[in-house]
């Protein structure tokens, strides 16, 4: 029986997952965006802890999708993902799909906020025991890619457990 290729050969793109790549069984992942909080968890969304090489190119981060598949999150760091690690945001992404007059509300991360400026993501624990990693962030994401558009101090937590 021959299996079938997967249609993106990471490989070929030259891209390694490393060892401390989680799916989190248990935990949380909380958001806040101006007056709203947002909890993705474990137990029922999919919440994972990612580390990946492209070349000399190291990152970290958390992506998660809620179980209806309507509100997704991801935001990653350059680096590697270690305990009582405080290091920049390189990328965000908050998504909603709102209903069908409003199908899509994003949030991507803001180049206008300045280079410096484009917040932090701090792990306390990482990887020990039955922790994934726990810390908290912040981050500035704009609701479109334009010089002069509003965007949003985002804060967020999160508490990643394996079960």
């Amino acid at each position: 029986m021959e299996t079938a290729k997967p249609a993106v050969d990471s490989a070929a793109l030259n891209i390694i997952n490393t060892p401390g790549n989680f799916l989190a069984g248990k935990g949380s992942l909380k958001i806040t965006i101006g007056d709203s909080t947002y909890t993705f968890d474990a137990a029922t969304d999919s919440i994972a802890f990612i580390n990946v090489h492209n070349g000399d190119n190291k990152y970290y981060g958390i992506t998660a999708i809620n179980k209806a598949h309507t509100m997704s999150f991801g935001i990653s760091s350059e680096g590697f993902a270690a305990a009582k690690v405080n290091s920049k945001v390189a990328g965000g992404q908050f998504l909603f799909t709102v209903d069908e007059k409003k199908p899509l509300l994003q949030y991507t991360l803001t180049k206008f906020v300045g280079k410096d400026d484009t917040g932090k993501i701090t792990i306390e624990q990482y990887n020990k025991d039955n922790m994934i990693a726990k810390g908290t962030f912040f981050t500035f994401l704009a609701k479109d890619d334009k010089e002069n558009s509003p965007f949003y101090r985002v804060e967020g937590s999160f508490e990643l457990q394996l079960k």
